[in-house]
């Protein structure tokens, strides 16, 4: 069985747990206390030396980077539907998972951090910071509202690892301060998200991961 290395509370740890949800995948979650470092100590940083969360391990193998594990878990199911084969429509998933690694989520992370995670430390939001990139997100928010003005999902007309690989990064919009509002497509599509088995299971841990104990 899959072990995963994460805390709900991270952006990147929920896309994994959403998409091995819908995939299929069994797994086992080892809790790694974000709020409290764990994933800067010295047993964590022994998988990922990069000392972020989510790390993955599969027998003696061990996987970092949360779409390299969405993708190796896909090829271990042999989840055609949600990760397929064909090369177009693989490259076309690949497109947006780098998209959402390189843009997306340093976008939104900003906004997670700022009011998200800094309202629940009790430390002050940097509200210059959130809005100077406001222009840049809403900039990025306009791509992907155009690619979903033509189909359901970002991929086609299923959903696949790519849909929550980009919802990840945004997944506390409301509590993030995103204008999801003023892209309908965007709204839209996260609205369909939000209904899918694998997000509603998911989304208990992470309320419980970002609510003050």
């Amino acid at each position: 069985m899959l072990q995963v290395f994460l805390d709900p509370a991270t952006i990147n740890s929920r896309k994994v747990l959403a998409g091995l949800e819908l995939l299929g995948m069994p797994y086992e979650i080892k809790h790694v206390n974000y709020f409290a470092g764990a994933h800067k100590q010295p047993d964590y940083l022994s998988l990922n030396p990069n000392g972020t969360l989510p790390a993955a391990k599969d027998g003696d193998y061990t996987l970092w980077e949360s779409d390299a594990i969405l993708q190796y878990a896909a090829d271990l199911k042999g989840s055609d539907s949600h990760y397929p084969k064909d090369p177009k429509k693989r490259a076309d998933i690949h497109r947006w998972m780098l998209w959402e690694a390189a843009h997306w989520q340093p976008s939104c992370y900003i906004f997670f951090i700022e009011n998200a995670v800094k309202p629940l430390m009790k430390a002050p939001t940097d509200k210059a910071l959130v809005e100077k990139e406001m222009t840049n997100w809403r900039r990025l928010a306009g791509i992907l509202d155009a690619r979903l003005a033509k189909s359901k999902w970002l991929a086609g007309d299923t959903v696949t690892i790519a849909d929550i690989a980009v919802a990840a990064p945004m997944h506390m919009h409301k509590r993030q301060g995103l204008p999801v509002d003023d892209f309908p497509n965007l709204k839209r599509w996260i609205a369909e998200v939000e209904k899918l088995p694998c997000w509603q299971k998911t989304q208990g841990a992470v309320e419980a991961a970002l609510t003050p104990h």
